[in-house]
């Protein structure tokens, strides 16, 4: 397999690897994350998306900025853009992210900008950490998992799970969707808690 989008090369494994990726805040999306491979190294950082609610750094372990993901506005399908390095006006983006459907929870369609242009489709449920990321020929690339505590057997909550790279795909492209997802799964979390908020005729029942 050969990967489409390279941010930084020394992501990509010859062989299948599983990261270990630890969400800072189970309560709130976006605070940040921790991405560790199976030694327990830190590879890549998130500490927090700022005051810009929008953007998002990716970081290597020295704190590099490998690439920006922003929130593109006004979008009714949730997309997202990402850009290499940090962000410049003027900078055209190399992917962009964007929900298939606003009605429901769906899936999300990656749209390459490489030439030739490439898709690709995440498909399952990001806030049950259980989703896969195909390319076009229908191949997985990428999954996201629960955590396994293999000491204990025990499943471990959803600020710590597991991200599988099959070989050639780019570990930091990766962490990018994972990161459009927990803003979409934030999305839908706080449109639920106001669909969800009771109504003054249901609290005169």
């Amino acid at each position: 397999m050969v990967a489409s989008v390279v941010v930084e090369g020394g992501f990509i494994y010859e062989e299948e690897i599983h990261l270990t990726v630890f969400k800072t805040s189970v309560f709130f999306a976006g605070d940040g994350f921790t991405v560790h491979d199976c030694k327990g190294e830190l590879l890549l950082r998130v500490d927090s998306y700022g005051t810009d609610k929008g953007e998002v750094v990716l970081m290597n372990a020295s704190g590099r900025c490998l690439l920006t993901v922003r929130r593109k506005r006004p979008s009714l399908h949730h997309r997202w853009e990402g850009y290499l390095g940090e962000r410049t006006e003027g900078q055209k983006p190399i992917f962009s992210v964007r929900r298939s459907s606003i009605i429901g929870r769906s899936d999300v369609t990656v749209e390459v900008f490489g030439d030739p242009p490439e898709e690709y489709q995440i498909e399952g449920s990001f806030a049950q950490r259980c989703c896969t990321i195909f390319n076009a020929d229908k191949e997985s690339v990428a999954e996201i998992t629960r955590k396994v505590d293999a000491s204990v057997h025990v499943v471990l909550g959803n600020d710590v799970f597991s991200l599988c790279l099959k070989p050639g795909f780019d570990g930091a492209f990766a962490m990018a969707l994972v990161l459009v997802l927990d803003q979409i799964d934030g999305v839908d979390y706080v449109r639920d808690a106001v669909e969800e908020e009771p109504t003054t005729e249901d609290l005169n029942m």
